[in-house]
């Protein structure tokens, strides 16, 4: 069972950033993140770590079936791509002119948040 914890962790990671999974079956492949589950330090990853989920049948006539969904991965196994340079990267804070908190890729140092 996971321990939820009682404040969220500050991620670095957020819905619709490109991650690379770095470890795992799945570790080299890149996805969008559809999820970010911060009390647990979780992403749920579009199209990948995928498992089966079995559907009981509603009704009498129905038959029951299987399903292929996302689950969540630990937020340390996924690694954040820059949008400029296209390389895994890990991620800086920086207060902007206009007060704000920014992220940063540490490897060519241009703004992620810049182009959303």
């Amino acid at each position: 069972m996971v321990r939820k914890r009682e404040r969220p962790l500050r991620m670095k990671i957020r819905t619709g950033d490109t991650v690379e999974i770095i470890s795992g079956k799945d570790k080299g492949q890149r996805g969008r993140v559809q999820r970010v589950l911060p009390r647990e330090n979780r992403v749920v990853v579009d199209g990948l770590n995928l498992v089966w989920k079995h559907q009981k049948p509603r009704l009498i006539t129905q038959k029951g079936t299987k399903i292929q969904m996302p689950a969540p991965l630990f937020a340390s196994k996924v690694m954040l791509v820059c949008p400029h340079c296209d390389k895994t990267t890990r991620v800086g804070r920086i207060r902007g002119q206009d007060g704000k908190l920014y992220r940063v890729c540490k490897k060519c140092g241009e703004m992620i948040d810049a182009t959303k």
